[in-house]
């Protein structure tokens, strides 16, 4: 049955494309044990205070921020990229009626126009290879690399994954100082977090928070076209910090900054290095990443989904937990599995499911050709299928993204 898309634009959906700190400051006391200790301490204290205050060395302990920012600093740049796009000249203007009559009063709009957008990047290896965001690089026809140092570079664009918003670039320098990366699978909320970047056009611009969340959804960032789990961080993050580093207190790269979510403070997002090293690996290799494309939209069930279903499909769910397929695209291998609307994915190679985001992880862990295993709920009795999971289509030809 044909759940009608008012429902399934309400429930909360992953549109899986399954379709597919502080410094610590230190202190000391002194033990004062004898009365020469003492004295020792009163000649001390004389002889500093005849020292004129030009000659005074004032020792200031450097805060970890400081010590990350002074190792790595050097690893973060700047890119600017532009892109040349068509414009949409109004046909009445090129008409040769209306320019006899209008002559120089015709307005002169240009066939084409020059868009540039700035984001951040950081050095992964000394021979020039850059790890950024997608959505800072894709579609330029220049890409200019600015070092810490004010040197500037061309980029190459060694390819872009708009799924997971990661790009490589590379540029031809040697010697280069490269970040060193975290585990990210082991990242914990209120761990340190500093996020280095340019922005707003503010160059090499530290901000710093902790971690915030693990595991955020694209669903829940608002991204659902994006096959992300996302940190979250307070770490201040804005227009221009896109593609930069975000740091632990080691200065080890965590993630890459590339969201921030509009009206709201405090809230910023970034794509787990663990993630984004394994798509550069491939974007390095090969120039593309092959995605696995199951062709379901899914909603978690909840007693709100299900009512509303009753109430307006007559379509009674009699799982109180599972995910419901909300559609199956044409064509598409869970189409081909005999998947339908209204099915419950339950199972996932015989482990339960209870949310989307579980079937959407099964779904990239598995190889392109390969057979998942779903255990499913069909007008209330069991039911078993392997699906072969499909190459994802590129954006342009998708049907559903």
């Amino acid at each position: 049955m044909k759940v009608p898309s008012s429902i399934w634009k309400k429930a909360t959906s992953s549109l899986s494309l399954v379709l597919l700190g502080g410094g610590i400051a230190l202190g000391g006391n002194y033990l004062i044990n004898s009365p020469e200790s003492f004295a020792k301490d009163r000649v001390d204290a004389t002889a500093a205070a005849e020292t004129p205050a030009s000659e005074v060395a004032i020792a200031v302990p450097q805060n970890y921020v400081s010590d990350v920012v002074n190792r790595v600093g050097d690893s973060v740049v700047r890119i600017d990229a532009s892109r040349t796009v068509a414009t949409n000249t109004p046909v009445m203007f090129e008409d040769p009626f209306f320019r006899q009559f209008f002559g120089s009063q015709m307005p002169n709009i240009p066939n084409e126009q020059i868009q540039r957008g700035m984001g951040s990047g950081f050095v992964v290896s000394s021979d020039g290879l850059i790890l950024t965001n997608a959505h800072v690089v894709e579609g330029s026809d220049q890409v200019k690399v600015t070092l810490k140092d004010g040197s500037t570079h061309q980029g190459k664009v060694m390819g872009t994954d708009s799924l997971t918003d990661v790009a490589v670039i590379k540029i031809e320098a040697q010697d280069l100082p490269a970040v060193t990366f975290a585990d990210s699978e082991l990242l914990q909320p209120g761990e340190w977090a500093i996020a280095i970047g340019n922005p707003l056009g503010l160059d090499n611009t530290v901000t710093t928070g902790i971690v915030s969340a693990t595991g955020r959804t694209s669903a829940q960032v608002g991204v659902a076209d994006k096959r992300v789990s996302f940190i979250q961080t307070d770490a201040a993050i804005n227009p221009g910090n896109s593609g930069g580093p975000l740091l632990n207190a080691k200065g080890e790269v965590i993630g890459i900054n590339t969201a921030i979510i509009q009206n709201a403070q405090g809230l910023g997002f970034a794509i787990p290095v663990n993630a984004a090293r394994d798509i550069a690996e491939e974007l390095i290799a090969n120039g593309k990443v092959d995605h696995p494309f199951l062709g379901v939209q899914m909603a978690e069930i909840t007693p709100e989904l299900k009512q509303e279903l009753k109430s307006q499909t007559n379509l009674d769910v009699s799982a109180d937990e599972g995910i419901l397929i909300i559609d199956v695209v044409p064509n598409s291998p869970a189409a081909q599995a005999g998947l339908r609307s209204g099915d419950v994915i339950s199972q996932v190679e015989g482990q339960n499911v209870t949310n989307a985001e579980e079937v959407q992880q099964a779904v990239a862990k598995t190889t392109v050709g390969e057979q998942l295993a779903l255990g499913l709920q069909r007008d209330g009795k069991q039911l078993d299928l392997a699906v072969t999971v499909g190459l994802l289509p590129q954006p342009q030809q998708a049907a559903n993204r």
